[in-house]
């Protein structure tokens, strides 16, 4: 039985494969894809999880026409939001070993985010 689960849509992918030996995650976008360790894998959806929130938040405080950025970093990985907070772009910055850099527009940011709360990686 294999517990691998991919999800994907129009230019994001997001998966988990627990029986890999070193990288179990996988974030992608249209055009790139890295595959990532436990820790990366769980520090990516807990700051993207802390960013959405954030962004939720502000848009109590922000006029419509007001675009704001907000980041949060882990040892391993940064991450960002910019935009609005109802429509809002993800920057991806790996900078332990193997570095990458990734990103995905403000069509598809909702889209992750709703495939990143299926995961629960403990």
């Amino acid at each position: 039985m294999s517990d691998r689960i991919l999800k994907k849509g129009t230019g994001w992918r997001i998966g988990w494969n627990p029986n890999a030996v070193a990288y179990q995650g996988l974030i992608g976008g249209k055009d790139w894809a890295i595959e990532l360790t436990k820790a990366e894998f769980k520090d990516f959806c807990r700051l993207f999880k802390k960013l959405a929130e954030t962004m939720e938040i502000m848009s109590q405080e922000l006029m419509d026409a007001e675009r704001i950025a907000c980041e949060a970093e882990s040892d391993s990985l940064w991450l960002e939001v910019e935009g609005y907070p109802h429509a809002y772009s993800l920057r991806l910055i790996l900078n332990q070993g193997r570095c990458c850099e990734g990103n995905w527009s403000e069509e598809i940011v909702r889209e992750l985010f709703q495939a990143v709360n299926m995961f629960e990686i403990s």
